[in-house]
């Protein structure tokens, strides 16, 4: 059993220690910390955890892994020090605003021995085990087309938050905050994304960032890509249309769960409808609770599909490839190199 600290009593931070508390065997959640210190009371009163400030919990011997959930511009800063002092990082989505800050946690990962682990929870969930279990028995074949569509509701209530839609603290608009998680599903589908060409825009609301987008992608298996993505829907929805080789895969629009509702698996050849019908997910937990599970796992030596810093690593690149082809208007091709004009980071002042 590992003790971990949840820094950020929010929603997100709810949402972990929820997940954590089903985890018995796995975590104690030892310490909440919050610069609103209701806010740490409210949610220790609610899971027993006790309360401490971010030095404490660094200083705390007895503390294994430190929780990110706070404001994007503080992960990287706050994973350095968790670090420095010797505890393995959860870190929430972005994990950074660069990728010279990606490259500063790979440092930091290797001098301190520990692990840092992005938050990709969208991955745990039956309908998604399924579908890796078919593409593994070689049931889907190749990815072909993809569509992902991430059309949510986001009004001025939403940005009264005053870091949110800005460059120095949300670091980035609907592609960063909303989209990651999506193109995170689809190159766990499709393949790594090789070439990007976008477009963005400012539409529904007067922020910094961008809150719609346009982009083409192309993956190393050989696959297109597009993806649609707008904060000014109706409701939010979240939607994935896959197009195999054997056959072709959708998604519901659940917009926060989208591996947990059945999807809908056709296939090309209706004799193989029976096998798809047929095929059941292996066992295991959803959302952040399978998430966490695999973490506790992968702190327990075992080799699972825990979501790693590479992984975090390559959602960064891919949002650099984003932006650096909205701004210019050019094809972006995959691995960035090594010296990029946003290796800095993609915010105006970077």
């Amino acid at each position: 059993m590992k003790n971990i600290a949840i820094l950020g009593a929010g929603g997100i931070g709810a949402q972990h220690a929820a997940a954590l508390l089903n985890l018995p065997e796995d975590w104690r959640l030892s310490h909440v910390c919050d610069i609103y210190a209701e806010n740490a009371r409210s949610l220790g009163q609610k899971t027993g955890a006790d309360t401490a400030s971010l030095d404490a919990v660094l200083e705390n011997p007895d503390i294994d892994v430190v929780d990110i959930c706070l404001p994007p511009a503080l992960h990287v800063r706050i994973a350095l020090r968790a670090l420095a002092a010797g505890k393995h990082v959860v870190c929430e989505k972005p994990i950074a605003g660069s990728i010279a800050d990606v490259d500063r946690l790979r440092q930091a990962e290797r001098d301190s021995g520990k692990r840092v682990f992005p938050v990709f929870q969208y991955r745990y969930g039956p309908a998604f085990r399924r579908l890796r279990d078919l593409a593994e028995a070689g049931h889907l074949g190749t990815p072909r087309v993809a569509t992902l569509e991430t059309h949510w509701s986001r009004d001025a209530g939403y940005y009264a938050v005053p870091w949110r839609g800005t460059w120095s603290h949300e670091m980035g608009g609907a592609i960063l905050s909303h989209a990651i998680h999506i193109h995170d599903l689809a190159a766990q589908l499709c393949g790594k994304i090789t070439s990007v060409a976008a477009l963005t825009d400012t539409m529904i609301n007067p922020i910094e960032t961008e809150d719609c987008a346009a982009i083409a992608m192309r993956t190393d298996r050989g696959a297109l890509v597009t993806s649609s993505i707008t904060l000014g829907a109706a409701t939010d929805e979240s939607r994935l249309r896959v197009v195999f080789e054997k056959a072709t895969v959708e998604s519901a629009r659940n917009p926060y769960t989208p591996g947990e509702a059945d999807w809908t698996v056709t296939a090309r050849d209706p004799a193989l409808q029976e096998v798809l019908d047929n095929a059941v997910a292996r066992p295991g937990s959803d959302g952040f609770k399978g998430y966490f599970a695999d973490v506790a796992a992968a702190l327990a030596g075992a080799d699972n599909r825990a979501v790693t810093l590479e992984d975090g690593a390559a959602s960064i690149e891919l949002v650099t490839a984003i932006y650096h082809s909205a701004r210019t208007g050019a094809q972006v091709a995959l691995p960035l190199p090594q010296i990029h004009p946003m290796y800095h980071g993609w915010a105006p002042n970077a």
